[in-house]
């Protein structure tokens, strides 16, 4: 296996959950990384009659996607190649975990595949570490340390990362993840899936004072839970059998964003943090981006927003944090495989 060349340019696979992406990043720039193409083919309709991801067709999709997704992102990155000519990529990296381990192999398989005909480097990444390096692709100038509040379907975390590759936990969810609080809040209400989006536009109509829903633990430290709150409103429905969507939405959807704004800054206070950055899927909620918005502009800390785009699951964020990886850890073993429940690396 050939060392990286300095160009740093990156192919990134993202396949740990329903969404096949392929990207490359250019992390030779003096400016920072330059995304090149980022190729996402969302599996929504495959999964929405059923309310949500079903594994075996999850899996099964990105094996009849995945080879169209990155060829698709070389040509975009303007990298078209025909065999047995390689692209001029530096490195392959793909997510190894966590995720769903039937998709989560098959991007691993191509992407070591890949490296192997290529004769470059394969980097093996954390699916949650590259949600830390999504913000620096749109921000070059971030201050240290920064608070990182990382909300998705599957995790809900503060976390003080003190550089790349430097992470403490501070903060998490007991129960439920605040992503995996909007899908179920959503199903029951009818909503649809993913639940997100769905709540954000069901509660555009809507009243968020309509209904008095609890903010667990707002006071207390720096860990959250969401599974009281989803339960708070399926009694609040049925009390009030006839109370509009819009409203429970909006109710539901104030409450969450309450807590995670609360949380990010004391969390921010805590730990010294020179700044606040969001990640991860709910990061791309609008009413989310413009409260802890207007709270860090009134405290006067910096807020590094990821595009909307970098917040939900993509290959870019992954080729991102593969450089990186690649620079300071090294190329992972070909032989490596899927860890479905790989925690983020931290530090004492």
């Amino acid at each position: 296996m050939t060392e990286a060349r300095s160009g740093g340019v990156v192919l990134g696979v993202e396949t740990s959950c329903d969404e096949t992406a392929a990207a490359v990043v250019d992390s030779s720039a003096a400016s920072g990384a330059h995304i090149c193409s980022s190729v996402v083919s969302s599996q929504v309709d495959v999964h929405a009659a059923f309310g949500g991801v079903v594994p075996e067709l999850a899996s099964r999709a990105h094996l009849e996607l995945l080879d169209v997704v990155v060829r698709r992102a070389l040509e975009e990155a303007g990298l078209g190649f025909r065999a047995p000519q390689a692209p001029a990529i530096d490195a392959v990296a793909a997510t190894v975990g966590p995720g769903l381990v039937g998709s989560l192999l098959v991007g691993v398989s191509e992407a070591k595949a890949l490296a192997l005909a290529w004769e470059v480097p394969f980097v093996g990444v954390n699916h949650l570490e590259g949600h830390l390096f999504a913000a620096l692709l749109d921000h070059d100038d971030v201050a240290w340390p920064l608070l990182v509040l990382l909300v998705s379907g599957g995790h809900t975390m503060l976390v003080c990362m003190q550089g790349p590759g430097l992470y403490r936990l501070i903060g998490q969810t007991l129960d439920d993840a605040a992503g995996e609080a909007f899908d179920k809040v959503a199903r029951f209400l009818g909503l649809g899936y993913p639940g997100g989006p769905a709540i954000e536009r069901a509660a555009a109509a809507g009243d968020p004072g309509a209904f008095a829903l609890p903010r667990a633990m707002l006071g207390e430290g720096l860990d959250l839970s969401f599974s009281g709150l989803k339960t708070a409103v399926v009694h609040a429905v049925r009390r009030n059998p006839d109370a509009s969507n819009a409203d429970v939405a909006a109710s539901f959807q104030q409450a969450v964003v309450d807590v995670l704004v609360a949380k990010a800054l004391r969390g921010a206070r805590e730990s010294g943090a020179a700044g606040v950055c969001l990640a991860g899927g709910v990061a791309a909620n609008r009413p989310l981006r413009e409260s802890l918005g207007a709270a860090c502009e009134q405290l006067g800390l910096p807020l590094y927003l990821p595009s909307r785009a970098m917040c939900t699951d993509n290959a870019a964020m992954i080729a991102a944090a593969g450089w990186w990886q690649l620079t300071h850890r090294g190329p992972s073993r070909l032989d490596a495989g899927a860890e479905p429940n790989l925690r983020l690396p931290l530090i004492a």
